[in-house]
């Protein structure tokens, strides 16, 4: 099994020449080119130091279930002590509440490489970064005042409760219950598949959980937002008795063992005390904060897993020696394989993209903070973030096991584990499918295009300018083209949207990698294995988008994909 090393050149390259963070400096007056190195530099020490060696542990040691609460993989609490007393919790929130009020960038570039280090236990200060977001946006300032410095420090955790047995991602559905008592509510219903809903971590974990009110009127124009702490504040503000909210179970699941995911009861007695969120009926409003933010951090879970598997790969293809290439007689490493390679150069182009485009969305969503067309530019980014980078992270990851042969099929070597943990990144905080439907039916067609219009003609304006690869240039403006015509079908309604909607997400993504790709290379600091980059993704990666807008175009009235009933035997 490869050691993990945290890409700090490619982040940094990424940031400083393609999503252009020394635009933020105005914005964030702690933020200055001159820490941005250094916080990567104890980024990489941290992920690859304490982080990293607690990944397989989390495989084989999953949490359980002891007296009514979930004991977390042994080592992991330590390590969260260990990420609370260096101030990472902190990096990106208000100093209002304790933190450093350093841009949200910073924070994505810390974040992938605890992912990429053990996914299992980011997704813990991960959700309460999600949390901390949303009560900041739209809880009373005695909500925030009690709860967020607390939870900024790291010295307790939040969590998201969204769905229920009845309702997925239909949240019209939601039954939970919440009753009024006094200047607070009681809560009653269950919640499943709750993200590290319970553990002994933090002193605290504060949920924040979907709920109706008696008067709710029907669907989701019903629903309310609540915090629900684990442990009631006492006079003094610290954790005192415990809330009537508990893990009933764990789930048994194909990947990510480490992270507990619980069916959670709220109210099994007096009901689970909890305070409104915002206002009432409009918690899912409020509830959007917290999910678009993990929209784009699942996006990341995407790229940092991928990475630690293209890692893996890489050092097996260079390790492994087998058969013989022409011209030598001896056995050479896997990597000298004429498919090996392809493989790994896919991988390898594949991250560059992604990354790109993490980076740059990272940058547009701190910008959109003071400027609305950032705002627009941000939430289009969003389902294209979530939906391209963990629709890549399949493939990558499953090349990954490939180029280690029967041995990546073993789970000793470590790689298989990736491929399994990568399986939920298309799935939760809304399916791929979703993604896509929301880019076409809100992104799209609730601004009649404008968006996706302003990111074309930037694209098109930029490519225009590019003196580096002039020949690159030339094929990257006709697939701009083609994402242009594929965005003006989907308006002009001459395309069913519904099933065209996920092959235009791809081939937004796709597009807008290649032309990230070539902006980097514009710059001077674009070494030799960027430019190879740049090439194998031209010749091999973007010439998918041929193949996607074919599909997009083939969706017309005409063409709809027929029922599933033909298929009944």
């Amino acid at each position: 099994m490869s050691r993990y090393r945290y890409p700090a050149r490619d982040i940094q390259f990424c940031l400083e020449h393609i999503a252009g963070i020394s635009r933020l400096e105005p914005h964030f007056p702690n933020y200055g080119a001159d820490i941005l190195e250094p916080i990567l530099s104890e980024a990489a020490k941290f992920s690859e130091q304490c982080v990293a060696p607690t990944n397989r542990l989390g495989d084989q040691q999953p949490p359980k279930m002891v007296d009514r609460c979930v004991q977390e993989t042994p080592d992991f609490k330590h390590v969260y002590e260990l990420l609370q007393e260096a101030a990472w919790t902190t990096l990106a929130a208000s100093e209002e509440f304790g933190g450093q009020g350093l841009p949200r960038a910073l924070e994505v570039a810390f974040n992938e490489g605890i992912q990429s280090a053990n996914l299992s236990f980011s997704l813990c200060p991960l959700l309460t970064q999600g949390a901390v977001d949303a009560i900041e946006t739209h809880a009373s300032q005695e909500l925030k005042e009690a709860y967020l410095p607390n939870m900024v420090s790291g010295k307790w955790t939040g969590t998201m409760n969204l769905t229920e047995p009845s309702a997925g991602t239909d949240l019209a559905a939601i039954k939970t219950k919440a009753v009024p008592d006094g200047d607070r509510y009681r809560i009653f219903g269950q919640k499943i598949f709750i993200t590290w809903g319970d553990h002994l971590m933090s002193e605290n974990i504060i949920h924040l959980v979907l709920a109706r009110l008696p008067d709710a009127p029907e669907g989701v124009r019903g629903i309310s937002l609540f915090l629900v702490p684990k442990y009631l504040l006492d006079e003094n503000g610290h954790a005192g008795r415990r809330n009537d909210v508990y893990p009933l179970s764990l789930e048994h699941k194909m990947g990510i063992h480490g992270s507990p995911t619980c069916v959670m009861q709220y109210g099994e007695t007096e009901g689970a005390i909890g305070y409104l969120v915002g206002e009432e009926h409009k918690g899912l409003a409020a509830m959007f904060t917290m999910m678009n933010n993990a929209r784009q951090s699942v996006g990341l879970q995407g790229l940092a897993v991928a990475e630690a598997a293209y890692q893996m790969a890489l050092d097996y293809s260079l390790e492994r020696k087998q058969g013989s290439v022409k011209g030598s007689p001896e056995k050479v490493a896997i990597a000298e394989h004429g498919d090996v390679r392809r493989m790994i150069w896919l991988m390898s182009s594949s991250l560059a993209a992604m990354r790109s485009l993490m980076y740059v969305a990272s940058v547009e969503s701190d910008l959109s903070k003071t400027d609305t067309k950032h705002l627009a530019r941000t939430e289009l980014y969003t389902p294209i973030v979530k939906g391209w980078l963990t629709e890549m992270a399949q493939e990558i990851t499953s090349l990954a096991v490939q180029v280690h042969g029967g041995m990546g099929y073993i789970e000793e070597t470590g790689v298989a584990q990736l491929l399994r943990d990568a399986r939920i990144l298309p799935i939760y905080e809304g399916t791929n499918g979703i993604q896509a439907l929301d880019l076409v039916g809100r992104k799209l067609a609730a601004d009649k295009g404008a968006a996706m219009s302003s990111l074309i003609e930037e694209m098109q304006t930029d490519v225009s300018a590019f003196t580096q690869h002039v020949n690159k240039v030339v094929v990257l403006k006709s697939y701009i083209s083609l994402l242009q015509d594929a965005k003006q079908w989907l308006l002009d309604g001459e395309v069913e949207s519904s099933e065209a909607a996920y092959d235009f997400m791809m081939l937004s993504g796709y597009v807008i990698g290649g032309w990230l790709l070539l902006k980097g290379a514009q710059s001077d600091a674009a070494d030799d294995v960027w430019r190879s980059k740049v090439k194998f993704y031209f010749d091999h990666i973007l010439v998918r988008a041929d193949s996607l807008a074919a599909s997009v175009k083939s969706f017309s009235s005409a063409g709809v994909i027929p029922s599933v009933e033909l298929l009944k035997r």
